[in-house]
């Protein structure tokens, strides 16, 4: 009963440290200001978009993308880890059958008695176990290190998803973009063909030189360069997304970038709440979970293993007489191990799983600034972006107003053709800068749905 019990007490001794979350001082609020109009962020957070194809290539995406389907398949792989850790501390009973036939010699010492055979066949069946008894924890530390990478493994798999919606939408909102960029330029090529054409009818009426043909010539070549930049790279955006889609052929007609809505941004909430809210702090949090439990494993080495076998079974020459009951047979064994001499490899490896402790450390902190400085990036541009719509909209319209007057003062023979370039290159570049912007300001409000966890939870 005595025995009974200190095999109880030393199981129940774990070696190495508990893991206890590293505290980190993080400032009590963002440095930016939260946007004023703010609602809780769902987790579906891209139909706020309201946008169709904008939700079907995300539904496509969660379902076909190469990284979803290794990081799932990377979670499988997890769980079957966890398994294994977790069968190491039940014995392990291996069932046998052998069958021998071997013959004695004659002239050995002592002799073969008269009448026995020399030749004798041996039958054995038997069930045996070699149990290694977990007292010092490595069994139970292992299996806390197994459960760690398998939260790991499926926190790494909803990054994964959440930074794939992120990136088909912010694609999506460059194809749109280019898609108004493309309309911008067929517009501002229209103007520059009336412009050339103006300036060929003055020059056959003897009212304006052959230079200004040729700089009407030159600004409408410019234009036409513009919108081929352009329509390349709305196809190398299209490429993208179908690669993010698993779709290669993904063809994707035109459309408004302007009837996409502002939607409104969710509130940025206390800098510690990122520590819960985004799968990829948690995963640099389950990483320092192993590394800790490593420490007790490398420790456990250090001590003595007791390992319990034992055989049950039957034996005997013929197989009828194999299930009788003087064919059985049975050994209970007691091993102790204790390493005495290994030139210090085991305390070095303890050595090892402390360093890799403190990088797991430093990863973690390094995970919980990074998620803070991207919240705090994503308030300022998703506020000076906002800010900067209406001031790049006043230049639109008064770079609108300039070149209407400037090509009627040209026609009218009042200011030279040089006013009406000048006044074609400021429309066209305010027109892009406010399509941009429009751009920029969705991809930000992106980002900070990213940076505040996706709408996810664990």
């Amino acid at each position: 009963m005595r025995a009974a019990c200190l095999v109880v007490l030393l199981a129940g001794c774990t070696l190495g440290p508990d893991y206890k979350r590293p505290a980190m001082e993080l400032p009590a609020q963002y440095p930016e200001p939260a946007p004023s109009e703010t609602q809780a962020l769902r987790a579906d957070w891209w139909k706020l978009y309201s946008d169709a194809t904008l939700d079907g290539l995300v539904d496509t995406a969660q379902k076909a993308n190469a990284d979803v389907r290794q990081a799932a398949a990377r979670v499988q792989e997890a769980e079957g880890a966890l398994r294994e850790a977790r069968a190491a501390i039940f014995p392990d009973i291996t069932g046998s059958y052998n069958y021998t036939r071997s013959q004695v010699s004659t002239v050995a010492s002592p002799p073969v008695p008269p009448g026995f055979p020399v030749i004798r066949p041996n039958h054995t069946l038997a069930a045996s176990t070699n149990f290694e008894v977990d007292f010092w924890g490595r069994f139970g530390r292992a299996t806390e290190a197994a459960r760690a990478n398998l939260f790991g493994a499926q926190y790494a798999r909803d990054t994964v998803q959440i930074s794939l919606a992120g990136a088909i939408a912010q694609a999506y909102f460059a194809l749109r973009s280019l898609d108004a960029q493309i309309a911008v330029l067929d517009n501002t090529i229209r103007v520059r063909r009336d412009s050339l054409d103006i300036a060929k009818a003055r020059l056959d009426a003897g009212l304006a030189s052959e230079l200004d043909v040729q700089q009407a010539r030159g600004a409408l070549a410019d234009a036409l360069v513009q919108k081929r930049d352009a329509a390349r790279s709305r196809s190398l955006v299209e490429h993208q997304l179908g690669q993010l889609t698993g779709k290669l052929d993904l063809k994707l007609p035109p459309a408004d970038l302007f009837a996409l809505p502002l939607t409104p941004l969710p509130p940025p909430g206390l800098p510690s709440a990122l520590l819960e809210r985004r799968p990829d702090i948690r995963q640099a949090e389950e990483t320092l979970v192993a590394a800790n439990a490593q420490i007790g494993i490398a420790r456990a080495a250090l001590f003595p293993t007791i390992t319990l076998t034992g055989t049950a079974g039957a034996q005997s020459a013929e197989l009828g007489d194999l299930l009788t009951s003087g064919a059985k047979i049975w050994t209970v064994g007691f091993g102790l191990a204790l390493p005495l001499f290994d030139a210090g490899r085991r305390s070095a490896r303890v050595d090892q799983a402390r360093a890799r402790n403190e990088q797991a450390v430093a990863g973690y902190q390094r995970a919980v600034e990074t998620g803070f400085r991207e919240v705090a990036d994503a308030l300022v541009n998703v506020q000076q972006s906002g800010d900067s719509e209406a001031e790049l909209k006043d230049r639109l319209d008064a770079a609108r107003a300039a070149l209407e007057l400037s090509t009627l003062r040209y026609e009218k023979g009042y200011s030279p053709y040089l006013e009406v370039l000048d006044a074609q290159r400021t429309a066209n570049d305010a027109e892009l800068a406010f399509v941009r912007n429009r751009q920029a300001r969705l991809a930000f409000s992106v980002d900070l749905m990213k940076a505040l966890g996706g709408g996810w939870k664990p």
